[in-house]
């Protein structure tokens, strides 16, 4: 063979390889059990962000991953979407919130699991401790309880005048008592008067408003889970119609409406999840991966809402607000 051919056949055979290499590289399976539906605006946003992290690190689907999708919309599909995802054997899974994350520990103890918006997943027996988690499940806390007092102290700062506050949790979820019961602990410092209402579906959200508004100097407090997104424009209206101060745990609220938000950004989780994600796939166990908390809170300040509900906002609630909306 002349030396210009054998060179040609070298460099074919070495354009080849990546072929080769691409063609013979494992495609690794993601479960994605997401506690919303999905149409949800907030959870395409929470998805793209993951994807993109994932993106970031060279996870390409259908090249080297696969993602399976599963959608929540009440307690039975919990129970089904979780075994669905783990007949699948998936290398590892990712899920959002504690109603989520019983069901999936009830299927599989040997699946990695990473969640996001689990609120004490230590209490709930998810994880041995935040810094080592022990079993095959690990991932991101959005707040601890603690900081739920921190939205009475923003409603007596931005309505001075209220004397009652309505709670929104859901009162069967360990979540939902907690914040409610750091509420409680310093509603007599604030001069307030509490009352409990529950988020379970639309008609008890409807009702327990309806019913509360019916006495002036009111005010409401949503806490985290579930019921308060997937409800949340009902809520934001509710509170608009009966002319009620409220205070939401996330921005989006305020974005849609609502008067004030203060709480951690919701999507820039699932961008950090993915960084667990890809350390699982490459060997590491969710075990030795600690669950970590919120970088930051951010407070967000509807105005207009503000102006429709005639209140004058304070100069150091505006100057202390991340953003806000004219």
């Amino acid at each position: 063979m002349r030396r210009r051919d054998f060179l040609g056949v070298l460099s074919g055979a070495a354009a080849m390889w990546p072929l080769a290499a691409r063609a013979q590289e494992r495609v690794r399976r993601i479960g994605v059990l997401m506690g919303q539906p999905a149409g949800d605006p907030v959870v395409q946003a929470r998805n793209a962000a993951f994807l993109q992290g994932m993106q970031e690190l060279g996870w390409t689907i259908g090249r080297n991953v696969q993602i399976e999708y599963r959608w929540d919309l009440d307690e039975a599909d919990h129970r089904r979407n979780a075994a669905e995802l783990v007949a699948l054997a998936p290398d590892v899974i990712l899920t959002t919130g504690g109603i989520s994350m019983g069901p999936l520990l009830q299927a599989t103890r040997t699946v990695p699991i990473v969640f996001v918006q689990v609120t004490d997943p230590v209490g709930a027996g998810y994880v041995e401790s935040l810094a080592r988690p022990g079993g095959n499940a690990t991932g991101f806390i959005p707040f601890e309880f603690g900081m739920s007092a921190k939205w009475l102290e923003l409603l007596k700062e931005i309505a001075p005048g209220i004397k009652r506050v309505a709670v929104l949790r859901d009162a069967a979820l360990a979540l939902g008592m907690g914040q409610l019961g750091a509420i409680q602990s310093v509603a007599p410092s604030f001069g307030v008067e509490l009352r409990p209402v529950g988020v379970a579906d639309a008609n008890e959200i409807e009702r327990g408003i309806t019913a509360f508004a019916r006495d002036p100097n009111g005010a409401l407090i949503l806490t985290v889970g579930p019921g308060a997104i997937r409800h949340r424009e009902m809520i934001i209206g509710l509170a608009a119609r009966h002319k009620l101060p409220a205070v939401y745990p996330y921005r989006f609220f305020a974005a849609d409406g609502g008067l004030i938000a203060y709480g951690p950004d919701t999507i820039e989780p699932y961008r950090r999840a993915a960084g667990y994600v890809d350390r699982i796939l490459k060997g590491e166990k969710p075990a030795d991966l600690p669950v970590q908390a919120p970088t930051r809170y951010e407070t967000v300040l509807n105005l207009k809402t503000a102006r429709a509900l005639g209140l004058d906002v304070p100069a150091e609630v505006l100057v202390r607000a991340d953003q806000v909306i004219e």
